[in-house]
């Protein structure tokens, strides 16, 4: 049946409590899932299952012998059949209507609500997520879902207001979707923005062809399933695993695909940008990219605020998910007046910080694999040498890729760990002159994604609000977690074109605008 807009209205997911019923109910998940490890899992092209390739694995970070699937290696030739899929399909697919389109998403949001323990179970043991944070990951998701099925409606719907009327004329604009999309998401949060950017593209009219980060092939694979589940057609989502290198620059560089949606680092983003950029023969566009990349995210501690409140909020930021997060607070950044009574209190917090393996759920789980664990590690030996070390600086106990929560102060704020992203549970803390010195340390990386300021001053906090140069700016609360519809999401500088997932401007970036005139 057609989806009555004015009969809708978007509320974000609550996140679950746990209380004794839901804590069983999400050990009977963590079982479920565990119980169905190991299995192969197939590539989705044209609407064909495809698993006749060599393959790789997905491991559990908290237990590295422990696997979680395994997937075909694609090839450039599956890239190509994708793309030709997608191609195909696409204008078939662009005139479904908005009301079919923003359906499937909302059908999706209602099974992904059922079946949400087993969404959070799967982060919990692909990619390392304490319950919450798992949990927190699929409330997202089902967000970007209901969402972007509204937001659809009201770009496809009528909207007189969009022109100036003109007399002796009736003027429209219309919003057309792009063509094919390559959607390549980050393994951190390997549901939610996989989800927000696939349902994105779809319900504004795309094709798209999803390759999914290797280290969370096995959550992208459960959503392709719960699509295909609802009826997104054979070619519209086209599921491709394997190589960056490989599979990925293909699909940057075809004359066929029309735009790229990327989450990942800002090392990627800028060669995504750079191959995009290049005009391959027959092809008609100049292609279009949205990226969302890394961060050095920077929590302000003025010398007029509840330390012990700031103290909790700069932990919790910069060791949620183990700093995993674009988001994360890597820079506290510290009034002198209040620098010594501070760093007690944030070494009490980060010291009563819990690591282990994900499904204990302890305060901290591990890291993404023993790549990122070795160069975290580096950071640290860095970090060292530059300031002092106040906690942790080592590997913590476990077969999993454990390390302790770090905290590193009298950084430099021209050092490495203050200006690189690190990605990791490690903490610069930098010693400011006065409010004003801390804003221009802030403000000095080239990142500018998001940012806290913690202080009772107005005058201080009307300064940040226009001198603080973040895309997402949050005062007197923690510097990640945001919201769907109430933080739209995306950064300046190198974090990335400012995307804005989770607001009312996303949905235009997969779309471009027709004007029509006629005359009366």
């Amino acid at each position: 049946m057609p989806v009555n807009l004015q009969a809708r209205t978007f509320t974000n997911e609550p996140f679950t409590e746990w209380t004794p019923e839901n804590r069983r109910a999400f050990e009977q998940a963590l079982k479920d899932v565990r119980a169905r490890s190991g299995k192969t899992h197939p590539m989705w092209i044209d609407g064909e299952e495809v698993v006749d390739r060599p393959l790789f694995e997905s491991i559990d970070p908290s237990e590295p012998t422990h696997i979680l699937g395994r997937f075909p290696l694609g090839t450039i030739a599956d890239a190509d059949r994708a793309i030709e899929a997608a191609y195909r399909t696409f204008p078939q697919w662009s005139k479904v209507s908005w009301e079919r389109r923003a359906q499937y998403l909302l059908d999706a949001a209602k099974l992904m609500r059922a079946r949400k323990h087993h969404f959070s179970a799967r982060m919990v043991y692909e990619v390392g997520k304490n319950w919450a944070e798992a949990d927190g990951d699929t409330a997202e998701a089902i967000d970007f879902l209901e969402f972007y099925a509204l937001e659809a409606l009201r770009y496809g719907g009528p909207d007189p207001s969009r022109v100036t009327p003109i007399a002796g004329e009736r003027n429209e604009l219309l919003y057309l979707p792009l063509g094919v999309g390559a959607v390549i998401p980050p393994w951190n949060f390997p549901l939610a923005i996989l989800t927000g950017m696939t349902t994105a593209a779809l319900v504004t009219g795309n094709t798209v062809i999803l390759k999914p980060a290797s280290d969370s092939a096995a959550i992208a694979a459960d959503l392709v399933s719960l699509l295909r589940e609802v009826g997104i057609p054979a070619g519209v989502l086209n599921f491709v695993t394997g190589g960056g290198s490989t599979i990925g620059n293909r699909l940057v560089e075809s004359a066929k695909v029309r735009f790229v949606a990327f989450t990942g680092s800002k090392e990627v983003g800028i060669q995504i940008h750079e191959r995009a950029a290049k005009v391959h023969p027959g092809q008609l566009w100049l292609k279009r990219t949205i990226l969302e990349m890394g961060g050095k995210d920077a929590i302000i501690v003025d010398r007029d605020c509840d330390l012990d409140v700031a103290a909790k909020a700069v932990a919790a930021s910069a060791f949620g998910y183990q700093g995993q997060k674009c988001s994360a607070c890597s820079r506290a950044i510290v009034d002198t007046a209040v620098y010594d009574e501070f760093i007690p209190k944030l070494k009490k917090e980060v010291e009563a910080i819990t690591v282990g393996p994900a499904e204990r759920n302890p305060s901290m789980g591990p890291v993404i694999n023993e790549g990122a664990r070795r160069k975290i590690l580096e950071f640290i030996e860095a970090g060292k040498r530059e300031g002092k070390l106040l906690t942790g600086g080592g590997v913590a106990p476990g077969a999993g890729w454990f390390l302790q929560p770090t905290v590193i102060i009298d950084v430099p704020d021209t050092g490495k760990i203050a200006q690189e992203e690190i990605f990791g549970p490690v903490l610069a803390v930098i010693r400011a002159k006065d409010f004003g010195d801390a804003l221009r340390i802030a403000n000095g990386t080239e990142f500018g994604l998001t940012g806290a300021v913690f202080t009772r001053d107005e005058k201080k906090l009307a300064r940040a609000r226009d001198e603080f140069f973040v895309g997402n700016l949050y005062l007197n609360r923690k510097c990640t977690g945001a919201l769907v519809g109430a933080h739209p999401f995306g950064g300046f500088n190198m974090s990335g074109t400012d995307s804005k997932a989770g607001g009312r401007d996303y949905l235009g970036l997969f779309l471009q605008a027709k004007s029509v005139s006629r005359k009366v």
